[in-house]
């Protein structure tokens, strides 16, 4: 099938390679020059493990270009992924969906099928429609919800073999072109009317994001009553209504979609009538488990004014180099506000990093950042980090202290081998 795919960020590119890794035709568009140059040289803009393969293996069915009006022509299908930014209320901002919606319009000749991948509030399908009807000069045309749920990381394994696959629609047309196009992944498909599938997308993300802040919650309690947070959520997670994932304790969580798609869902229903005290909450006990972090930082060293703080793991979460609402922006932020000097190293994410956080000093690996350090803080659980020589950090450490925000260490051995350990309720 022939398929366009109008935005290529994050969600865009990943949709539209891996769409032509399943046979179809693609025409990838991105008003950013720059980035279509670099895709047409087959380099990727992001850090995905697997996405460089797939362009290369794929070239012969992926165009790549700056004209909307080419990918509208040479196309039956058009997924919208544009970026839906929050504003300052909380509120997505749709603009960049408007104004691709109307480009759209004003190529048409013959009928199209317009689908939302991008995240979008409930209703923004029916305003679409509105729009079209309104420009679209009888020419016919579908609207349809297809919500992503990629995870930075995996996104292509995500993508090619889904626990599900959710459509929204109006017209049998509509659906016998999207079931078409993902019948090779042979999966279950959610077939919803448009209100329910831009739905489930937030209620999903906002779902995440509540059991992970509850499970934060959790491991304050822990540390006060002396549990530990690991046993206790292995108990929970067990039981087959709960489920063991996302009940990992941390420093919060990050990223593009969990922090804006909690804000925008409770504005959504704010909007509807209904208060979601519920995921203000979740914001709060996010916001509180990077303060936690950085007090008890603060309280291990005394005083942090001078205090060299050598930090591992910058992106929002590993094997991404996203930065994102990445919670170690707050926390080092929160430590050079206190007079704290913080060195850091990430495998991927430091050229990101540096945009966000160019007051800290970049250093090669785990090893330069422990050196002199007055203690080590890890704040995303790469996998590099899991395997490091112990004794040798140990030995580079001003003072043997790990603060380890991701529990990736058991506190036990930690102690057997001399550090003072600080986990996440534990």
């Amino acid at each position: 099938m022939n398929i366009g795919v109008i935005g290529c960020g994050y969600v865009g590119l990943i949709t539209g390679v891996c769409l032509a890794e399943m046979g179809h035709s693609l025409i990838c568009v991105d008003n950013n020059e720059e980035k279509i140059k670099k895709l047409k040289n087959l380099i990727p803009p992001i850090y995905e493990s697997g996405l460089s393969e797939l362009l290369k293996k794929n070239k012969d069915r992926l165009k790549f270009t700056t004209s909307i009006e080419e990918a509208v022509k040479d196309s039956t299908v058009i997924f919208i992924a544009v970026g839906t930014p929050p504003k300052e209320s909380g509120d997505a901002d749709l603009s960049a969906v408007e104004n691709v919606v109307t480009s759209i319009v004003k190529c048409m000749d013959s009928y199209r099928l317009i689908v939302e991948k991008s995240t979008v509030p409930v209703q923004t399908g029916t305003k679409i429609k509105s729009v079209m009807e309104m420009r679209a000069s009888g020419v016919p045309f579908d609207i349809a919800s297809n919500p992503e749920f990629l995870r930075e990381g995996s996104a292509i394994d995500d993508f090619l073999h889904p626990d599900r696959i959710v459509i929204g629609l109006e017209t049998e047309r509509a659906k016998e072109i999207l079931l078409k196009i993902y019948e090779p992944l042979g999966v279950p498909i959610i077939v919803t009317d448009l209100q329910s599938a831009e739905i489930i997308k937030h209620a999903s993300n906002s779902f995440l994001a509540t059991k992970i802040s509850y499970i934060n919650a959790i491991s304050v309690i822990c540390e006060l009553a002396g549990a530990n947070i690991k046993d206790v959520a292995r108990g929970m997670g067990l039981d087959p209504r709960i489920g063991d994932k996302f009940l990992n304790a941390g420093v919060g969580f990050g990223g593009f979609c969990f922090p804006k798609d909690v804000r925008a869902f409770r504005r959504i229903s704010e909007k509807l009538g209904y208060r979601f005290n519920l995921l203000k909450e979740v914001e709060k006990i996010n916001e509180l488990a990077k303060e936690r972090f950085v007090e008890k930082i603060e309280d291990m060293l005394w005083n942090l004014q001078g205090k060299l703080v050598g930090i591992l793991g910058l992106a929002f979460k590993p094997n991404t180099d996203d930065m994102r609402y990445a919670p170690s922006i707050d926390i080092i932020n929160h430590l050079l506000s206190e007079g704290a000097k913080v060195v850091a190293y990430d495998p991927v994410a430091m050229e990101n990093a540096r945009r966000v956080l160019p007051d800290i000093e970049y250093r090669e690996n785990p090893y330069d950042v422990a050196d002199g350090a007055d203690c080590l803080a890890i704040v995303t659980e790469w996998d590099e980090f899991k395997n490091l020589d112990l004794e040798k950090i140990r030995s580079l450490l001003k003072t043997p202290i790990i603060f380890d925000g991701r529990n990736i260490f058991k506190k036990e051995k930690m102690e057997e081998l001399g550090f003072i350990y600080k986990g996440i309720g534990v």
